[in-house]
């Protein structure tokens, strides 16, 4: 099947990590033209090494959501042409709750829902002025069935899908649609490293093994193009049957 996309430019916010890059090779070779957000000098850098063969094809841009002025600055950058968004962002913290520090749980929700909520209300309205656009959030499994120390994450995880589900129910009828996708361990990243501790945890999965990074892109690729036009205001797992095996 040949996938079919009427927007063009594609804005990756979490645009450093494997599951990024790869899905930006996936979308320069159908056409599209990405553009990846960068937290630090060595994120942009690391960007453009992995797709310097692209070069001319794709954009960078800094976001931090910890500042809001990177939001400011990211769409000054991008304007009002932007017709889909593809959302890896996401902070790291693993605490156990009991004994987490007040002010870093504040900071946290702050940046990865507060903060998300801006960055999906300016988008939205960026299309909103097309009247046409398409929202991939990539959130985790691990809002099923999460790991001691991982409350916070799925917590956060799970408030991003509710602002995602709510953007699909208001403006679905004005062209604009969203979906989570919840990957399970993917074999790229910190995920390659936390199954390389923990190979035996696999046998739990019905599947058998890992998802291979270019699955997971491939699987956002479909979700953007105009084929899944009907998966709206809804979350899809993606794990191999992980979270719901025994």
């Amino acid at each position: 099947m040949k996938l079919v996309f009427q927007g063009h430019r594609v804005l990756i916010a979490g645009g450093t990590c494997d599951l990024a890059l790869c899905l930006a090779e996936s979308l320069i070779e159908e056409g599209l033209h990405p553009i990846l957000t960068w937290r630090s000098e060595e994120g942009e850098n690391r960007i453009v090494e992995r797709l310097r063969p692209f070069e001319g094809q794709f954009d960078t841009a800094w976001l931090d959501l910890s500042q809001r002025a990177s939001i400011e600055s990211l769409f000054t950058h991008v304007g009002d042409d932007l017709d889909y968004l593809v959302d890896f962002a996401q902070g790291d913290f693993e605490s156990l709750i009991g004994s987490a520090d007040p002010e870093l749980i504040r900071r946290y929700f702050s940046e990865n829902v507060s903060s998300r909520a801006e960055l999906l209300r300016r988008a939205a309205r960026s299309m909103l002025r097309k009247r046409r656009g398409r929202m991939v959030f990539v959130s985790s499994a691990a809002v099923l069935r999460s790991n001691p120390g991982q409350g916070f994450y799925a917590a956060a995880k799970t408030a991003s899908e509710a602002l995602y589900r709510n953007l699909g129910i208001e403006l679905a009828k004005r062209g604009i649609t969203t979906v989570s996708l919840r990957p399970g361990y993917v074999d790229a990243g910190r995920g390659a490293r936390y199954i390389e501790s923990r190979k035996e945890m696999l046998a739990d999965s019905p599947l058998g093994r890992s998802l291979r990074p270019e699955e997971v892109a491939e699987a956002i690729l479909f979700f953007l193009s105009d084929h899944a036009i009907a998966f709206n205001a809804t979350e899809i797992c993606m794990d191999g049957g992980f979270a719901t095996a025994k």
